[in-house]
């Protein structure tokens, strides 16, 4: 099996399965981003973000905070560009495996 550069193998290691799900997914967005024909004014920023994410993912446990401030950027730059959707549903996924933050009560 081929695997893309930067990846391990979860499978016996000790690796959070949640973070080994933010890797790949970003992994793939980052691939379809480079493939894109298109160039669209906020692509640097995506870019940035998905790199950011990559980071984080390599560093072991990512900020819940700070995986979806990245999420928003990344959407708000590349959100419509529809053949980029279901590869940022998967880095949304992601993401979401990490929990929702914590609200703030409100009374």
């Amino acid at each position: 099996m081929l695997r893309s550069l930067g990846q391990r193998p979860v499978t016996g290691s000790d690796e959070d399965p949640r973070v080994a799900e933010l890797r790949t997914a970003v992994a793939r967005l980052r691939r379809e981003l480079a493939a894109h024909p298109a160039e669209f004014p906020d692509r640097g920023i995506a870019e940035d973000e998905l790199a950011a994410l990559a980071a984080m993912a390599a560093g072991g446990a990512p900020e819940t905070p700070r995986l979806r401030r990245s999420l928003l950027l990344i959407a708000g730059s590349i959100g419509s560009v529809s053949a980029l959707a279901p590869r940022l549903a998967e880095v949304r996924s992601a993401v979401d495996l990490f929990g929702e933050p914590p609200r703030e009560s409100r009374r």
